[in-house]
């Protein structure tokens, strides 16, 4: 079973718990004392330990919990709680989560480090480039969970070896600092010791900066007390924005306020930092507004209250949040990468949500705002900013990592908002999906995965992303010499490119496994060939998947039209979708044929994949002219190997649909659509139809999205595809989608890579999970993170200048820093002519589709990718 266990009770994690139980039934799982729990050797971890739970709280559908005793004992998955010191449960909670084998959302370890002070300090500055306040900062010794000479802009830090004897010194430096050029702007600083044992007391002085005899003296005091986990800070107190109040003004006079922002972030889909929710609170400048003590408000409000009224200027204040919010946390995910496991209290142990927050002053900033990290739902390690006035224009400051209760803060607006109507957030649903996505994880860790059918280039990310999921690959592949055999646990090299004896194949796959002792969790395939060869191999073993009758009915074209125009129940019925068809196996079958299906007409291979062979044909004469042509070159599997040959080069003609073109791909399980994504491609060049350029995500609107993802649900279930991953492709024409073909596998192309990108799930963990009969998590409302606008490029057009020209070099070049995606689909050009398949695709990015059209049209102009012959602004203009 997945377990996400939560350490130690919080009401505030509350929302979070049911939302999850609903979401997975059962898997969320509270521990309120340590009794329930024992921790056992891990069988899997040499020195690290498994947690058991005999006890727990479990969560269910419509809000039900029970209070079950687990026999056997349920390992934990990921596990998180309550890691701030102070906290009454922190103790126990700390010392089970300890080097566990599981993901472990925080620990004590990080705890201290986010609640001290310089620390954080040093790694918003220095890692994530964020502004902090002018800091001078005195240490003992070489403090270990410092870099030993650490550089961060604003921060200076001074190691004293003794600080009784280094009297001139700790003077000397406050003079310098006091009188440094980043002071100018300040009248005012503040003394204050650092270090998470000081969380809290809200322990400081505030001086003038001009006093520079008595700041030296405080600071001299703090010294004097100095233990080698502490520091003794001196930083600017930067001041209170303050901005002019909207007409009609008071007469009143004016009283210096603060403004608290708490946000809330979690690691999500490929370890990105995502911005959960925004919640603020206003109070006197000169009485720290504490977490419980304000009551919170929206930032879009807060803003127009503090003097901020245009909203363009409210909108580029929240997106500079999110993005610093996003970048602190990067930052300390980067960091935390370089510890030692010692040093995180765990291997498994990371930094799972954090809060972060700004404030209108920095004197009692550090017990009003904070950020929440490591998914703990009591106080939980945060950043501060400040939101000051920097030459007329706000900014915001960064100040410091700390504990504090964001969560809560943000869990009670988000209850305020439902007293009044307001629709439900999407914070409980954004952090359950994290703790069962990290749980999802760590349950196909160390899984045997038979995968039939290795792919060329274009599917090398498999193996890379079979190592860091932590799989056991045994691939049946008919290429003895695939560069893949060094990278999988088991090579099984089989002759299976006939495909029209299937049945006999897998009966052999089977027995080579028996021979091998070989017993695999899951089969799947994700290479077009080989999925009913897959759906066979499945059923052998009574493993889940399609079942071979259902990829039989997809896999050949013509047999799902006919198939779905027979499905006459439903509302529209699936054979609505589709599309006279009929197949073409000899010229007389041409003429027939064109009795039946109007002209112009599209005719392709039967089991054909890529868009090879794939024509416009505006009469029968033009049929009988391709079919000669294909019958002719394409034979069998050498002639144009992974195009389908390999069960024979039959043909179908079917109806042209007029309409854009859209491929949809979809996550199903016991016929429950769990996800769902929508792309655009553009114009192909008639009167062949092989792919030029595509965006994602669609810029359709929503409900004609939602026909798209209907009808492709539709005809999956119809063709009786019920548990998998499929990529469906569609035209969406003035009447409706109508169904070109289904791909009863993952999407290919570039399309597993892009919706990483910019939605952040895996289509390949998801058809992992599916084939091991877990349903996936994915995110309930996906919201894109970017948009992504890409070209495919063709040896026939681009090879020279890509290879000769350089092109190449600099695509690889733009890629590694992250400017363009390149996705290889060849080594080498595959077909020619008409036969052509693209031999790369590249795409970049921008926040709007416009942007990144933009961007991709001028790099395609810049390295001679668009022409006359192929006009890439004439593909692009169709994305609007």
């Amino acid at each position: 079973d997945m377990t996400v266990c939560i350490l130690g009770y919080s009401t505030p994690f509350l929302p979070v718990l049911l939302e999850g139980g609903t979401r997975c039934p059962g898997a969320m799982v509270l521990c309120l004392s340590p009794t329930w729990t024992s921790r056992v050797p891990s069988e899997t971890s040499p020195g690290a330990w498994s947690l058991l739970l005999s006890r727990g709280i479990s969560f269910k559908v419509g809000g039900h919990s029970a209070l079950e005793t687990f026999v056997p004992p349920r390992r934990a998955n990921y596990v998180t709680g309550t890691f701030a010191p102070g906290d009454p449960e922190g103790g126990w909670v700390g010392e089970l989560a300890r080097d566990l084998d599981c993901p472990t959302g925080g620990s004590v370890q990080l705890a201290h480090r986010l609640e001290d002070t310089l620390v954080a300090r040093w790694v918003l500055a220095a890692r994530a480039n964020l502004p902090v306040p002018p800091t001078l900062a005195f240490v003992l010794g070489a403090r270990g969970d410092l870099p030993a000479d650490p550089v961060a802009p604003g921060v200076k830090l001074v190691r004293l070896e003794d600080p009784q004897g280094q009297q001139s010194l700790v003077q000397e430096e406050v003079g310098a600092f006091l009188g440094c050029t980043a002071m100018e702007p300040y009248g005012q600083v503040v003394v204050r010791p650092a270090g998470w044992q000081w969380w809290g007391t809200g322990t400081r002085s505030t001086h003038r900066k001009k006093e520079g005899a008595a700041v030296a003296q405080a600071v001299g005091a703090w010294l004097r007390g100095l233990t080698e986990e502490d520091s003794v800070l001196l930083e600017a107190m930067v001041p209170t924005a303050h901005l002019p109040v909207p007409p009609p003004r008071s007469p009143a006079p004016r009283l210096p306020m603060a403004l608290r922002i708490c946000t809330l972030v979690c690691r999500s889909w490929g370890d990105r930092p995502q911005l959960c929710q925004v919640a603020c609170a206003v109070g006197r400048a000169e009485s720290p507004v504490r977490h419980g003590a304000a009551l919170p408000q929206g930032l879009d409000s807060s803003l127009q209250q503090w003097g901020v009224v245009a909203p363009s200027q409210r909108q580029a204040l929240a997106t500079r949040l999110r993005e610093a919010t996003e970048a602190a946390m990067a930052a300390l995910l980067a960091t935390e990468a370089e510890l030692s496991p010692q040093q995180r209290g765990g291997t498994r142990a990371h930094t799972d949500i954090l809060g972060e927050h700004s404030a209108g002053d920095t004197a009692g900033v550090r017990d009003r705002l904070a950020v929440l990290s490591a998914v703990s739902p009591s106080p939980s390690p945060g950043v501060d900013f400040l939101l000051a006035c920097v030459d007329d224009a706000l900014e915001l400051v960064a100040l410091a990592t700390n504990s504090q209760r964001c969560l809560e803060t943000c869990m009670l607006a988000e209850a305020m908002g439902h007293s009044v109507g307001e629709p439900r957030g999407d914070l409980p649903r954004l952090l359950a999906e994290a703790m069962l996505h990290r749980a999802q994880c760590h349950l196909v860790e160390g899984k045997d995965i038979l995968l039939i059918g290795a792919g060329g280039v274009s599917k090398s990310f498999v193996w890379e992303a079979a190592r860091d999921y932590g799989l056991r690959i045994h691939l049946v592949e008919s290429d003895p010499e695939h560069f893949a055999a060094g990278l999988v646990q088991t090579f099984l090299p089989y002759d299976s490119r006939e495909h029209r004896r299937d049945e006999e194949h897998a009966e052999r796959v089977l027995e080579l496994l028996r021979s091998r002792g070989l017993r695999p969790h899951a089969c799947l395939s994700y290479w077009d060939d080989c999925v009913v060869l897959a759906a066979l191999v499945c059923q052998g073993l009574g493993l889940r998947g399609p079942a071979p009758a259902a990829v039989r009915v997809a896999k050949q074209k013509s047999r799902t039209h006919q198939h779905l125009q027979r499905c006459r129940r439903g509302r529209p019925p699936p054979a609505a979708f589709a599309v006279p068809c009929r197949r073409l196996q000899s010229h007389g079958d041409v003429e027939r044929a064109a009795g039946a299906v109007p002209f112009p007409a599209v005719a392709k291979l039967e089991f054909g994949a890529g868009g090879v062979g794939v024509r416009l044909v505006e009469n029968a004469g033009q049929c009988h002219a391709h079919a000669a042509r294909l019958w002719r070159d394409l034979r069998g599997d050498a002639d144009h190997p992974g195009i389908g040959l390999g069960w024979g080069n039959a043909m179908l003609l079917m109806e042209y649909v007029p309409g854009t073109e859209h491929d949809v791909d979809l996550v199903v399980f016991e016929g429950r659509l769990l996800g769902a994504w929508v792309s655009d491609n553009g114009p192909t060049r008639v009167p062949a139809f092989l792919e030029t350029a595509a965006c994602l995500p669609s810029c359709l609107p929503a409900d004609r999205q939602a026909q798209l993802v209907r009808a492709a649900l539709e005809c999956c279930r119809a063709c009786g595809l019920r548990d998998g991953v499929f990529n469906v492709e569609l035209k969406l024409g003035p009447a409706g989608p109508r169904l070109l073909e289904i791909n009863p596998r993952m999407g290919g192309f570039y399309l597993r890579d892009w919706i990483r990108e910019v939605y952040g799930p895996d289509l390949l963990l998801a058809a992992v999970l599916v084939a091991l009969g877990v349903p996936p998590v994915l995110p309930a409302r996906p919201a894109p993170r970017t948009h992504l606008a890409g070209v495919m490029c063709l040896g026939s057009e681009h090879g020279e200048t890509l290879a000769g020209g350089g092109g190449m070099e600099v695509l690889r070049e733009l890629h590694g820093r992250g400017l363009v995606r390149l996705n290889r689909l060849f080594e080498e050009p595959e077909g020619a002519g008409e036969y052509e398949e693209p031999l790369l695709s590249v795409a970049c990015a921008g926040a709007t589709l416009a942007e990144a059209c933009e961007r991709l049209l001028g790099l395609c102009q810049g390295l001679g990718i668009d022409s006359p012959r192929y006009p890439v602004e004439h593909f692009l203009s169709h994305f609007k």
